[in-house]
């Protein structure tokens, strides 16, 4: 297994390169990146949940488990995380930081490692894990900011934000028309598919242009925080918390996958809109990116020695 997660990140590798590469070639103008990223973020992104989540045959699938599990285990370190915050001696904004680094996730490399190792039951897998730590993410982190970051939000400014997110919609569309037995019509089904395809390599393409490792020295403690709960912690109570709901196989091993992915690039955009502790947040995407691409197949080996998977 931990064979197959090492060669399914090799192409996530190269292209996440690449796209530092063509960023810093001067290839394409700075303008470009920006407007990709919110391509990917708005339209093909939910295009692909849309479609995986209205096609697959979720019904041979442990939805309630794998859902209940990654809920479960995002709670339990949340908690954690806000119990312990005097501890970590970091004022509020930096605190969202380092919490959104710990929880949040990078769906670009989270469905490409799983349809990698999985193939077409790896994408469907991957859609139930979006649409369950999607909206439970963003409630959470929209609930920190509220708390401790500097712009202050009011009860309907965090509805606002999570109903409007374009990855929660998705999920949601998704869900609906898998419930509903209707699909997707004839010819938007293979549209939706299209435009899935190309979220993967583009929103990898920007990972890599997004990282920057100008800062990350100066934010070494918050860093390390940060990575360890998310590539040590997370993943542990995950496998806990799938035991304990008898969850198993590729199930398991997918929702271990995406609990012990790098935080998401979008959360610097996040951190800066409201009043999160925005250069320390590019600094630990940075720093994540690089420390997943051993910290996942570590997390793999090291639950592999205890358990089957």
């Amino acid at each position: 297994m931990t064979s197959l997660v090492v060669i399914a990140l090799l192409p996530i590798v190269l292209l996440i390169a690449f796209g530092k590469g063509l960023r810093h070639s001067g290839f394409l103008t700075p303008a470009f990146w920006p407007q990709a990223e919110r391509l990917s973020f708005y339209i093909l992104l939910p295009a692909l949940f849309i479609h995986s989540l209205a096609t697959a045959r979720l019904d041979a699938l442990p939805v309630g488990k794998l859902a209940l599990t990654l809920i479960l285990s995002i709670l339990v370190v949340a908690a954690v995380l806000v119990l312990l915050r005097p501890a970590f001696a970091l004022d509020g904004p930096a605190f969202t930081s380092v919490f959104q680094g710990a929880i949040r996730f990078n769906n670009y490399v989270g469905v490409t490692l799983a349809a990698g190792v999985y193939g077409a039951e790896g994408i469907a897998l991957a859609a139930i894990c979006n649409a369950t730590i999607v909206p439970t993410v963003n409630i959470l982190s929209v609930a920190v900011f509220a708390r401790h970051g500097q712009a202050r939000l009011t009860a309907l400014g965090v509805v606002r934000h999570i109903v409007t997110n374009p990855l929660v919609a998705g999920s949601l569309i998704g869900v609906a028309l898998q419930a509903s037995g209707w699909g997707l019509p004839v010819g938007l089904e293979p549209a939706l598919k299209s435009l899935g395809a190309a979220a993967l390599p583009l929103g990898l393409l920007c990972v890599g242009a997004a990282l920057e490792f100008g800062g990350a020295r100066r934010w070494i403690g918050p860093i390390l925080t940060s990575s360890i709960v998310k590539f040590a912690v997370m993943p542990a109570v995950t496998v806990a918390a799938g035991l304990g709901f008898g969850l198993s196989g590729p199930a398991l091993t997918t929702a271990l996958m995406f609990q012990a992915l790098p935080t998401a690039t979008s959360s610097y955009i996040t951190a800066r809109q409201l009043g999160g502790d925005a250069p320390l947040m590019a600094g630990i995407i940075a720093v994540q990116t690089v420390l997943a691409l051993a910290a996942i197949p570590l997390a793999l080996l090291a639950i592999s020695s205890f358990i089957a998977i």
